[in-house]
């Protein structure tokens, strides 16, 4: 049973890591043990079962994963690391941070969460960086994650229940699909345009505040980078004329548009749609 989670991710190409990480990168993408995309996230979300059904349980992994989600673009590679330890080091303390002491020690008991965030305070000494190559988001997609994408980038796979073979059951992995992927450029080019026209006709601090942290973080990455969407697990939250109708990107490019051209009815429609849509899926996280 896969998380109701989506994701953002940045894929650098091969020659943005450092000469040892290139070796290793390609080494692993030519193996065949390694995790294959169509089941990379049942993999992914294994791993993290297991720690957590411990007893006691293991908030983060001992050594960082050696896996990545790959991509080829004619001859060039380009990675995305899946840094299941850094991501788990930087969710846990934002987990115990969202809590009161006594209430975060019934999910993991005091001695472990102490030895888990000395581990990522010896990390933090060491390592300049906390930059993930992906985010996470459960039970809905943000607003501001459509922003660097156009709708003719969607790809949309909907599985056996869409050519009329037998409905397999909701929660299983993929090929039931929906991805878009564009280059860093026009991401960053996206961004930046938004964030011109929510300054000057929005004024919504939420707003402007997403799309910002949304570009600062596309911008710490290689410029020849590829940016994804995936909707991951939310695919299965959702039936397949749901799915097809499903145009969240092209609603907010609409809707920012629609405010560049004076359309304030029209922009504030569609922005409603998209925010109705994924209001609906989120209120399933608390459906008895």
């Amino acid at each position: 049973m896969l998380p109701y989670a989506a994701y953002l991710r940045v894929y650098e190409p091969l020659t943005a890591f450092a000469p040892q990480d290139q070796v290793r990168w390609a080494r692993y993408a030519e193996s065949r043990n390694r995790p294959r995309r169509a089941g990379a996230l049942e993999v992914e979300h294994g791993e993290s079962l297991r720690r957590l059904i411990c007893v006691p349980p293991v908030p983060a992994p001992e050594e960082e994963s050696p896996n990545a989600y790959l991509r080829r673009v004619e001859e060039m590679l380009y990675v995305c690391p899946w840094q299941s330890r850094l991501r788990s080091w930087l969710a846990f303390a934002s987990f115990r941070g969202s809590l009161p002491i006594r209430l975060a020690d019934r999910f993991v008991p005091d001695k472990v969460a102490e030895r888990t965030a000395d581990d990522f305070d010896r990390f933090k000494r060491y390592e300049h960086s906390l930059r993930t190559h992906i985010r996470t988001s459960t039970w809905h997609v943000p607003t501001s994650w459509f922003v660097p994408f156009d709708s003719a980038e969607r790809w949309l796979v909907l599985g056996p229940e869409a050519s009329g073979e037998a409905a397999a059951p909701t929660t299983t992995a993929p090929p039931r699909n929906m991805l878009y992927v564009t280059s860093m450029a026009q991401a960053r080019r996206r961004v930046a345009r938004a964030l011109v026209t929510i300054r000057r006709h929005v004024g919504q601090v939420a707003a402007l505040t997403d799309v910002e942290d949304v570009g600062r973080w596309l911008e710490e990455f290689h410029p020849h980078s590829l940016v994804e969407l995936d909707y991951g697990g939310l695919v299965h939250l959702m039936d397949d004329s749901t799915l097809q109708g499903d145009q969240s990107v092209a609603e907010v490019a609409t809707a920012l548009t629609s405010l560049d051209n004076g359309q304030e009815e029209l922009a504030f429609a569609m922005y409603q749609r998209v925010i109705l849509r994924w209001r609906s899926i989120k209120a399933l996280e608390r459906a008895n």
